[in-house]
């Protein structure tokens, strides 16, 4: 059967990070089972409109869904395994905080079917952590990496480098941290500063908040040779996996769902679909707000409040755009290129982009300027 991912957004976060731009509202407490029974019909409705499907992972993200009970996630693990037909190789991931560190609760995800559990430490540096807004700090998030590997077998550690004053040190020093751990992978995003959040407002003001262009390579470049001594494979542009088996195991297999344009349910609030059909590719966006959300899925059996058909020119590019942030790059016969050939000649020439085997990818060189790799191969 053709795969299909699954998205669950939960949108309540104990606190608000100044760099966020995600669809977040701040916690109330304990509860929100009215926003689970939401998400269990929106599921329903996405069932109906995707038909059968191999189910290959399901991805609670957010917000804080370790806010969630391990009741409320088992419930709708189990919903998903009931609508579409579980793939042997099924991926259920979790997004954690470390302040949320609870055995208990930790191990009842697991016995709720959590199989991969991603730790948004962001640093290991009580100050650092305290810039970035974050409810713990560096001790907390020791004690919580060592948990969740104890836990489970699939672990990835988040972290965000490139925040104003940080050295080559200081980011060397959080990367050793994480890899004193058995995390199978790893995340290392650059902080972006983003309109409409707390750091893009202070930003507007003059204040600096990031690091330059220079030291910003520099730090990315240490971060590939940091991971790359340790056994990791440098697998999209802030991403890399510790191989074992194969070399795709310890890959987030939800994110290369919609890097290789494998179609994806987004249920809960603001979340975001595609989905193909007889009538082609299309867009979906949910309700933005919780009340908006569940009044919506009440009234008409559906989460959804846009839906966009895309057009053949905006399926190739989003395809590309998504493809090229990958090791491997993108297929270039897919079906939604549709035919597209590119100029790659100019790009070829300067080592931003190479093709094998029938795909085309960006190199070492290229992935440092990729989104001007890209605007140009679109263009």
């Amino acid at each position: 059967m053709t795969p299909l991912a699954v998205y669950i957004h939960w949108p309540y976060c104990a606190r608000i990070c100044p760099y966020c731009d995600f669809n977040v509202y701040k916690s109330k407490g304990a509860g929100g089972d009215d926003l689970v029974t939401a998400i269990l019909a929106d599921l329903r409705q996405w069932r109906e409109m995707s038909g059968p499907r191999a189910l290959t992972s399901i991805h609670f993200g957010g917000g804080t869904p370790s806010l969630m009970s391990d009741w409320q996630i088992g419930t709708l693990i189990t919903a998903c395994g009931d609508l579409w037909t579980a793939a042997d190789t099924l991926e259920i991931g979790l997004e954690a905080n470390p302040d949320d560190a609870d055995a208990a609760l930790w191990q009842g995800y697991r016995a709720a079917g959590v199989n991969r559990l991603s730790l948004g430490i962001q640093s290991f540096d009580d100050q650092v952590l305290s810039f970035l807004g974050r409810n713990h700090d560096g001790a907390a998030a020791t004690e919580a990496l060592d948990m969740a590997c104890r836990i489970f077998d699939n672990v990835s550690a988040d972290l965000i480098f490139g925040h104003d004053g940080q050295s080559a040190p200081d980011w060397a020093a959080d990367l050793d941290a994480a890899l004193a751990f058995p995390i199978t992978h790893l995340s290392a995003y650059q902080l972006t500063i983003e309109p409409g959040t707390a750091f893009g407002r202070a930003a507007q003001r003059g204040k600096t908040l990031d690091v330059n262009e220079d030291m910003s390579a520099q730090l990315y470049e240490l971060t590939e040779a940091r991971l790359g001594a340790a056994g990791f494979t440098h697998y999209e542009i802030s991403n890399y996996a510790r191989p074992m088996a194969s070399q795709a195991q310890n890959r987030s297999a939800h994110n290369m769902a919609y890097w290789t344009g494998v179609d994806y349910v987004g249920a809960g609030p603001g979340a975001h679909g595609r989905l193909t059909t007889d009538a082609g590719r299309i867009a979906t966006t949910a309700h933005m707000t919780p009340g908006a959300y569940i009044n919506a899925v009440a009234a008409t059996g559906s989460g959804i409040l846009d839906t966009e058909a895309l057009s053949s020119d905006e399926v190739a590019e989003e395809y590309v755009m998504m493809g090229l942030r990958i090791a491997e790059g993108f297929d270039a016969a897919h079906p939604y290129l549709n035919g597209r050939h590119f100029d790659m000649a100019e790009l070829s020439a300067a080592d931003l982009i190479e093709t094998k085997n029938g795909r085309i990818m960006a190199t070492d060189k290229g992935r440092l300027v990729l989104n001007e790799v890209t605007r140009q191969l679109l263009a």
